[in-house]
């Protein structure tokens, strides 16, 4: 038989392959250390299984104990393989593992290293339901509030992202608003009329992940004509684990405006029907906002709709309505004429339906108080709103528009 590749030589103090594996060691504490692995990758998880492993091996037992931890730190990094691709500590980890194996003479197959029994949780002095807190729970880490963010989409539908864009869409079909970490929330949209390019929310399906103590997994879904007070299964919190109460649903109007509290992730949604239309607005914390993987790069609430699906609101000013008669009709609930005054009109215009005027204001008023930053509150872009007609035009519009008015809210 061929000799071992890490057997020991006379005179030799140690195992040559020890050497290696205590270089390999002190890499890996390194690695351990670095913070420019990716926040999805899991290989910083895979080294300190490794290390913890492999820390106390001795006597004549440690060669196998070698090969089996080594075994399993392969196995650890097969799994978190695609999560990985591009991460300088992973593919060095790789490389590293199958030197070891060969230096060690370990097979490929083989037992592996039982896994490492889970310490009781240590919360650093949080109470348990405080976990469930997410801004309690930031305050005691972090010293200081999180950041918020706010996205909304009512209407036509219009988008406000999280980063204070605001776009006009024809997306018809079902759409990710949201997919990430904790939440999944997906808008269907369908004309607003027969023919027409603009399109309206009529389904809304949110998706509460099942979060460790604090809540079951939730599912909650709207339709024009019914807004339930209710998660799909009839509840109306987080289930019967501990934080279950750190999401909570109620009905602000019957019907018309549902809100839903997920204290456990910083977050509050509210959801609204307004004449044939569905609108949804969030406040979000900015660490929950971006917890998504690169595979989850379509959410309407991070990048807009998609330029293909984007429409001019100063070019789709054509319909059943007159934009002067829009205009009057959604001055007399939005005097400041910002995207939400131009957004009004448009909807208006193209629909006929007086209605849009409340879908319009009700996303201010839950901009009003979701946004961090009242600054930001009223958002302007040139020229993107339905033009001015000319004052003879103007003249003659407003001697119809008392008529317009009255059959619009009849």
């Amino acid at each position: 038989m061929g000799k071992p590749a890490c057997s020991k030589s006379p005179g030799q103090r140690e195992h040559p392959c020890f050497f290696l594996q205590a270089l390999f060691l002190q890499a890996l504490f390194l690695l351990l250390f670095c913070r420019h692995a990716s926040s999805q990758c899991k290989i910083l998880r895979c080294n300190s299984e490794y290390v913890a492993a492999t820390l106390n091996l001795r006597g004549a037992d440690r060669s196998a104990g070698y090969c089996d931890a080594l075994r399993s730190y392969s196995r650890c990094t097969r799994r978190t393989a695609r999560t990985c691709r591009g991460d300088l500590a992973y593919h060095s980890a790789v490389h590293g593992i199958e030197d070891l194996m060969i230096h060690n003479n370990c097979s490929k197959e083989g037992p592996t290293s039982p896994p490492r029994p889970r310490p009781p949780p240590n919360h650093q002095g949080l109470e348990p339901l405080a976990m469930c807190d997410y801004e309690k729970s930031f305050v005691y880490k972090h010293g200081q509030v999180p950041s918020y963010q706010h996205c909304a989409a009512f209407g036509d539908p219009h988008i406000r992202t999280f980063h204070d864009d605001f776009h006009t869409c024809r997306v018809e079909g079902s759409w990710p608003l949201l997919d990430n970490e904790y939440l999944f929330v997906q808008a269907t949209s369908s004309p607003v009329a027969k023919g027409s390019n603009a399109t309206v929310t009529s389904k809304l399906t949110i998706i509460f992940k099942n979060m460790k103590e604090c809540i079951d997994q939730k599912v909650y879904q709207a339709e024009i004509d019914n807004l339930p007070a209710a998660f799909e299964d009839g509840s109306v919190n987080g289930g019967e684990r501990p934080g279950g109460s750190s999401l909570a649903i109620r009905e602000r109007s019957a019907g018309r405006h549902v809100e839903i509290r997920a204290e456990y992730i910083g977050t509050t949604i509210a959801v609204r029907q307004a004449g044939r239309q569905l609108s949804f607005s969030i406040r979000a914390a900015e660490e929950v906002a971006r917890a998504f993987t690169e595979e989850q790069d379509l959410q309407l609430c991070v990048t807009g709709c998609p330029r293909s699906q984007r429409i001019s609101r100063s070019e789709g000013c054509r319909g059943p309505v007159a934009a002067e008669v829009a205009r009057a009709l959604c001055k007399e609930m939005l005097p400041v004429e910002d995207v939400y005054f131009q957004s009004c009109v448009f909807d208006v215009v193209t629909s006929g339906d007086a209605n849009f005027t409340m879908a319009a204001h009700g996303a201010l008023e839950d901009a009003r108080v979701f946004l961090p930053n009242a600054e930001k509150l009223h958002i302007f872009q040139a020229g993107a709103g339905c033009p001015r007609v000319s004052s003879s035009s103007f003249l003659l519009l407003i001697l119809t528009s008392g008529l317009w008015v009255a059959l619009l809210h009849f």
